[in-house]
Protein backbone atom coordinates (compact mmCIF):
# COMPACT_ATOMS: atom_id res chain seq x y z
CA UNK A 1 0.00 0.00 0.00
CA UNK A 2 1.51 3.62 -1.13
CA UNK A 3 1.15 6.52 1.04
CA UNK A 4 2.33 9.78 0.20
CA UNK A 5 4.93 8.03 -1.92
CA UNK A 6 5.95 5.88 0.88
CA UNK A 7 5.21 2.02 0.72
CA UNK A 8 5.45 -0.55 3.65
CA UNK A 9 4.66 -4.00 2.32
CA UNK A 10 2.30 -6.30 3.02
CA UNK A 11 4.79 -8.34 4.92
CA UNK A 12 5.47 -5.56 7.39
CA UNK A 13 1.87 -5.13 8.15
CA UNK A 14 0.61 -8.05 10.90
CA UNK A 15 -2.70 -8.32 12.58
CA UNK A 16 -2.50 -8.98 16.48
CA UNK A 17 -5.91 -10.39 16.54
CA UNK A 18 -6.87 -11.41 20.10
CA UNK A 19 -3.98 -10.08 22.71
CA UNK A 20 -6.75 -10.39 25.56
CA UNK A 21 -10.25 -9.87 26.31
CA UNK A 22 -10.90 -6.60 24.31
CA UNK A 23 -7.77 -5.74 23.01
CA UNK A 24 -6.31 -6.08 19.96
CA UNK A 25 -3.06 -5.29 18.06
CA UNK A 26 -1.18 -4.24 14.67
CA UNK A 27 2.43 -4.49 13.98
CA UNK A 28 3.85 -2.10 10.98
CA UNK A 29 7.15 -2.93 10.26
CA UNK A 30 9.01 -2.67 13.60
CA UNK A 31 6.23 -1.46 16.10
CA UNK A 32 3.13 -2.34 17.61
CA UNK A 33 -0.63 0.04 17.89
CA UNK A 34 -3.42 -1.72 20.28
CA UNK A 35 -7.03 -1.15 20.06
CA UNK A 36 -8.74 -1.37 23.22
CA UNK A 37 -12.31 -2.08 23.34
CA UNK A 38 -14.93 -0.36 26.41
CA UNK A 39 -18.32 -0.46 27.16
CA UNK A 40 -18.92 2.48 25.24
CA UNK A 41 -16.21 3.38 22.60
CA UNK A 42 -12.97 2.31 21.91
CA UNK A 43 -9.12 3.87 22.59
CA UNK A 44 -6.37 3.37 20.25
CA UNK A 45 -2.81 3.02 22.50
CA UNK A 46 0.11 4.86 20.38
CA UNK A 47 0.11 5.83 17.13
CA UNK A 48 2.75 4.17 15.17
CA UNK A 49 5.20 5.15 12.58
CA UNK A 50 4.98 7.74 9.80
CA UNK A 51 2.98 6.74 6.87
CA UNK A 52 1.25 4.62 9.06
CA UNK A 53 -1.99 6.45 9.20
CA UNK A 54 -3.80 4.44 6.53
CA UNK A 55 -2.74 0.90 7.84
CA UNK A 56 -3.90 2.02 11.43
CA UNK A 57 -7.44 3.44 10.02
CA UNK A 58 -8.49 0.89 7.82
CA UNK A 59 -7.28 -1.88 10.42
CA UNK A 60 -9.84 -0.04 12.47
CA UNK A 61 -12.61 -0.19 10.50
CA UNK A 62 -12.06 -3.74 10.13
CA UNK A 63 -12.27 -4.32 14.12
CA UNK A 64 -14.90 -1.75 14.84
CA UNK A 65 -17.27 -1.50 11.11
CA UNK A 66 -19.71 0.40 13.07
CA UNK A 67 -17.79 2.86 15.80
CA UNK A 68 -14.87 3.58 13.84
CA UNK A 69 -13.74 6.87 15.59
CA UNK A 70 -12.03 6.02 18.88
CA UNK A 71 -12.84 7.78 22.24
CA UNK A 72 -9.43 8.95 22.03
CA UNK A 73 -5.42 8.17 21.39
CA UNK A 74 -3.09 7.41 24.62
CA UNK A 75 0.50 7.48 24.41
CA UNK A 76 3.06 4.98 26.22
CA UNK A 77 5.86 7.72 25.32
CA UNK A 78 6.38 9.84 22.37
CA UNK A 79 9.44 9.01 20.46
CA UNK A 80 8.65 9.04 16.76
CA UNK A 81 7.98 5.66 16.26
CA UNK A 82 4.99 5.85 18.67
CA UNK A 83 3.73 9.08 17.39
CA UNK A 84 4.12 9.12 14.01
CA UNK A 85 1.00 9.01 12.37
CA UNK A 86 -0.61 10.99 14.93
CA UNK A 87 -1.26 14.38 13.21
CA UNK A 88 -2.75 12.57 10.21
CA UNK A 89 -5.31 9.99 12.36
CA UNK A 90 -6.30 13.11 14.63
CA UNK A 91 -7.09 15.46 11.65
CA UNK A 92 -9.28 12.69 10.49
CA UNK A 93 -10.63 11.08 13.56
CA UNK A 94 -10.51 14.77 16.07
CA UNK A 95 -10.22 13.20 19.38
CA UNK A 96 -8.24 14.31 22.26
CA UNK A 97 -4.62 12.23 23.26
CA UNK A 98 -3.57 11.46 26.05
CA UNK A 99 0.00 11.23 27.92
CA UNK A 100 2.00 11.73 31.02
CA UNK A 101 2.58 15.02 31.82
CA UNK A 102 6.10 14.79 32.15
CA UNK A 103 6.05 13.51 28.67
CA UNK A 104 4.06 16.60 27.98
CA UNK A 105 7.18 18.80 26.51
CA UNK A 106 8.28 16.12 23.92
CA UNK A 107 4.36 15.76 22.13
CA UNK A 108 3.92 19.92 22.56
CA UNK A 109 7.10 20.79 20.43
CA UNK A 110 9.03 22.07 23.60
CA UNK A 111 11.94 19.65 24.07
CA UNK A 112 13.77 16.80 21.93
CA UNK A 113 14.71 13.96 23.38
CA UNK A 114 18.55 13.08 24.20
CA UNK A 115 20.56 11.84 21.46
CA UNK A 116 20.52 8.13 20.75
CA UNK A 117 22.97 5.61 21.39
CA UNK A 118 24.33 3.75 18.49
CA UNK A 119 26.84 1.86 20.40
CA UNK A 120 23.94 0.62 22.78
CA UNK A 121 23.08 -3.24 22.59
CA UNK A 122 24.70 -3.44 19.44
CA UNK A 123 22.86 -4.86 16.28
CA UNK A 124 22.03 -2.66 12.77
CA UNK A 125 18.92 -0.37 14.40
CA UNK A 126 21.13 0.96 17.32
CA UNK A 127 23.54 1.97 14.28
CA UNK A 128 20.78 3.67 12.53
CA UNK A 129 19.46 5.32 15.76
CA UNK A 130 20.83 8.55 14.97
CA UNK A 131 19.10 8.98 11.84
CA UNK A 132 16.10 8.20 13.70
CA UNK A 133 13.85 11.62 14.13
CA UNK A 134 14.41 12.87 18.15
CA UNK A 135 11.25 15.45 17.75
CA UNK A 136 9.58 17.28 19.20
CA UNK A 137 6.43 16.85 17.83
CA UNK A 138 3.79 19.18 18.47
CA UNK A 139 0.56 17.61 19.07
CA UNK A 140 -0.90 21.48 20.20
CA UNK A 141 -3.93 21.76 22.81
CA UNK A 142 -5.09 18.07 21.42
CA UNK A 143 -2.82 16.60 23.63
CA UNK A 144 -3.85 16.69 27.76
CA UNK A 145 -2.16 15.22 30.75
CA UNK A 146 -3.29 11.54 32.13
CA UNK A 147 -5.92 11.34 35.29
CA UNK A 148 -3.54 12.32 38.62
CA UNK A 149 -5.31 8.90 39.70
CA UNK A 150 -4.26 6.30 37.51
CA UNK A 151 -7.50 6.18 35.10
CA UNK A 152 -7.34 5.59 31.58
CA UNK A 153 -9.90 7.62 30.54
CA UNK A 154 -13.34 5.23 29.25
CA UNK A 155 -11.21 2.58 30.02
CA UNK A 156 -12.56 1.96 34.02
CA UNK A 157 -10.63 -1.63 34.56
CA UNK A 158 -7.61 -0.39 33.08
CA UNK A 159 -5.05 2.00 35.01
CA UNK A 160 -1.89 3.67 33.79
CA UNK A 161 1.57 2.95 35.38
CA UNK A 162 4.08 5.04 35.74
CA UNK A 163 7.24 3.28 34.28
CA UNK A 164 9.97 6.28 33.47
CA UNK A 165 13.47 5.09 32.11
CA UNK A 166 13.06 5.02 28.24
CA UNK A 167 11.68 8.25 28.83
CA UNK A 168 10.97 10.50 31.76
CA UNK A 169 7.15 10.25 31.16
CA UNK A 170 6.65 6.63 30.00
CA UNK A 171 3.29 5.08 30.96
CA UNK A 172 2.25 1.56 30.69
CA UNK A 173 -0.94 -0.60 31.30
CA UNK A 174 -2.14 -2.84 33.35
CA UNK A 175 -5.50 -4.52 33.68
CA UNK A 176 -6.12 -6.78 37.13
CA UNK A 177 -9.03 -8.95 36.02
CA UNK A 178 -7.08 -10.83 33.49
CA UNK A 179 -3.35 -9.48 34.70
CA UNK A 180 -2.85 -8.17 30.78
CA UNK A 181 -0.68 -5.79 30.50
CA UNK A 182 0.32 -3.00 27.59
CA UNK A 183 3.92 -2.30 28.11
CA UNK A 184 4.88 -0.23 25.64
CA UNK A 185 8.63 0.04 25.76
CA UNK A 186 9.38 -0.45 29.08
CA UNK A 187 10.27 -3.51 27.90
CA UNK A 188 10.01 -6.10 24.56
CA UNK A 189 9.96 -9.26 23.44
CA UNK A 190 12.09 -9.28 20.89
CA UNK A 191 15.57 -7.51 20.69
CA UNK A 192 14.85 -4.49 19.48
CA UNK A 193 18.38 -3.34 18.53
CA UNK A 194 18.14 -6.41 16.40
CA UNK A 195 17.03 -6.08 12.30
CA UNK A 196 17.21 -10.11 12.70
CA UNK A 197 15.37 -10.06 15.97
CA UNK A 198 12.71 -7.77 14.60
CA UNK A 199 12.10 -9.59 11.35
CA UNK A 200 11.53 -13.15 12.99
CA UNK A 201 9.43 -12.03 15.51
CA UNK A 202 10.07 -14.75 18.16
CA UNK A 203 9.55 -14.12 21.25
CA UNK A 204 11.34 -13.67 24.58
CA UNK A 205 11.91 -11.27 26.90
CA UNK A 206 14.17 -8.18 26.54
CA UNK A 207 14.51 -4.84 28.12
CA UNK A 208 13.66 -0.81 26.59
CA UNK A 209 15.47 -0.48 23.35
CA UNK A 210 18.47 -0.13 24.38
CA UNK A 211 20.05 3.12 22.03
CA UNK A 212 16.72 5.55 23.32
CA UNK A 213 16.99 4.81 26.86
CA UNK A 214 17.76 7.75 28.52
CA UNK A 215 18.26 6.01 31.99
CA UNK A 216 18.33 2.77 33.21
CA UNK A 217 18.73 3.09 36.75
CA UNK A 218 15.06 3.96 36.33
CA UNK A 219 14.34 1.77 33.65
CA UNK A 220 15.16 -1.25 35.52
CA UNK A 221 13.10 -0.17 38.41
CA UNK A 222 10.45 0.13 36.50
CA UNK A 223 11.17 -3.43 34.99
CA UNK A 224 10.42 -4.56 38.67
CA UNK A 225 7.34 -2.56 38.82
CA UNK A 226 6.27 -4.30 36.70
CA UNK A 227 7.32 -7.65 37.44
CA UNK A 228 5.58 -7.13 40.77
CA UNK A 229 2.07 -7.15 39.04
CA UNK A 230 2.75 -10.18 37.71
CA UNK A 231 0.87 -10.26 34.09
CA UNK A 232 0.08 -13.10 32.61
CA UNK A 233 -0.49 -11.27 29.36
CA UNK A 234 2.14 -8.96 27.74
CA UNK A 235 1.69 -6.60 25.14
CA UNK A 236 4.65 -4.52 24.16
CA UNK A 237 5.62 -2.00 21.31
CA UNK A 238 8.27 -4.33 19.80
CA UNK A 239 7.75 -7.60 19.35
CA UNK A 240 4.73 -10.14 19.81
CA UNK A 241 2.47 -10.55 22.92
CA UNK A 242 2.95 -12.92 25.38
CA UNK A 243 0.49 -14.75 27.44
CA UNK A 244 0.66 -17.79 29.66
CA UNK A 245 1.34 -18.82 33.56
CA UNK A 246 5.24 -18.82 32.90
CA UNK A 247 5.12 -15.17 32.06
CA UNK A 248 5.48 -13.99 35.32
CA UNK A 249 8.85 -15.73 36.36
CA UNK A 250 10.30 -14.78 32.97
CA UNK A 251 9.75 -11.08 34.29
CA UNK A 252 10.61 -11.69 37.82
CA UNK A 253 13.85 -12.97 36.00
CA UNK A 254 14.54 -10.06 33.33
CA UNK A 255 14.01 -7.60 36.44
CA UNK A 256 16.11 -9.46 39.02
CA UNK A 257 19.15 -9.88 36.02
CA UNK A 258 18.38 -6.65 34.20
CA UNK A 259 21.86 -5.25 35.19
CA UNK A 260 22.89 -8.01 33.40
CA UNK A 261 21.13 -9.03 30.40
CA UNK A 262 19.53 -6.03 29.85
CA UNK A 263 21.80 -2.65 30.59
CA UNK A 264 24.82 -1.68 27.53
CA UNK A 265 28.29 -1.54 28.78
CA UNK A 266 27.90 -3.75 32.10
CA UNK A 267 27.92 -6.97 32.41
CA UNK A 268 28.57 -9.06 36.15
CA UNK A 269 32.33 -9.76 37.05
Amino acid sequence: MAMDGITIPERDVASLDHVADGVAGLRIVLVNVFAIEGADGWTLIDGGLNFSASRIKSWAEKLFPNDRTPRSIILTHGHFDHVGALKDLVEHWDVPIYAHPMEMPYVTGKKEYPPPDPHAGGGMMSVLSPFYPRGPIDLGTRVLALPEDGRLPGLPDWRWIHTPGHTDGHVSFFREKDRAMIAGDAFCTTKAESVTAIATQRPELHGPPAYYTSDWDRAGQSVELLAALRPEIVAPGHGMPMAGPEIPAALSDLAMNFDRVARPHQRAA
